[in-house]
């Protein structure tokens, strides 16, 4: 969702569509480029879905729609296929969903506020590097949200936040990037063994030769 108070715009995930699009691809192992199509096609279908449930949400797919859609007084829920398919600043792979897309949007609305709805339990004040860390939210949100400054909120089940507590666009909430693998601190090394050598070894006296037999007598001639 983007702006602040009362929904202004809404962004629906893919849901049980993209869901199925991890089966498949689980399944018939295509790429990810593709996998990711067909995963906006799953935003798709979920928003067109979305749509019908109320009569004041409203299909969008540019911005101009979107525009025309909030003049007349009702909520563009948009289905992002035709403005990100081809976005050069989208990841074409898992890493980004639709939390990224919902961020790219609100970026390309001139920095609008962003809130996010999950599913799960959000615990309040919560870092947004944490939440990435956790899975909460993809690293493509947390990378549109520190680049162009923009207001976000996460809210999980059971949060019943007011209008005036959700993100204003002139309050901006930067947050440090997520560590990547090249800013993760190294396990020190493993200590390694020392090797003692062992004392040499004196050498040791020749044994004795064995006593000498004596000699047998001389035989007597006869």
């Amino acid at each position: 969702m983007q702006g602040a108070g009362p929904v202004r715009k809404a962004a629906a995930g893919g849901g049980a569509f993209a869901d199925a699009v991890r089966r498949a691809q689980a399944d018939f192992e295509f790429p990810d480029a593709d996998a990711h199509r067909m995963a906006l096609l799953a935003m798709h279908q979920t928003g067109l879905m979305m749509a019908a449930l109320h009569p004041r949400f409203a299909p969008v797919e540019t911005l101009a729609e979107l525009r025309k859609v909030l003049d007349a007084g009702r909520i563009p829920v948009w289905l992002p296929y035709r403005m990100t398919e081809r976005d050069k600043r989208i990841t074409p792979d898992w890493s980004t969903t639709s939390d990224g897309l919902a961020a790219r949007l609100a970026e390309r609305l001139d920095g609008a506020p962003v809130v996010l709805v999950k599913s799960c339990r959000i615990v309040p004040g919560s870092a947004l590097v944490s939440l990435v860390l956790e899975g909460i939210v993809d690293t493509a949100f947390a990378a549109i949200v520190n680049r162009a400054d923009l207001a976000w909120h996460v809210l999980g089940t059971g949060d019943e936040v007011a209008p005036a507590a959700l993100p204003d666009a002139r309050e901006r909430t930067r947050q440090p990037p997520p560590p990547s693998h090249a800013d993760s601190p190294r396990p020190p090394a493993p200590a390694r063994p020392i090797h003692r050598r062992p004392p040499p070894t004196l050498p040791r006296d020749p044994p004795a030769p064995p006593p000498l037999l004596p000699s047998p007598p001389p035989l007597a001639a006869t």
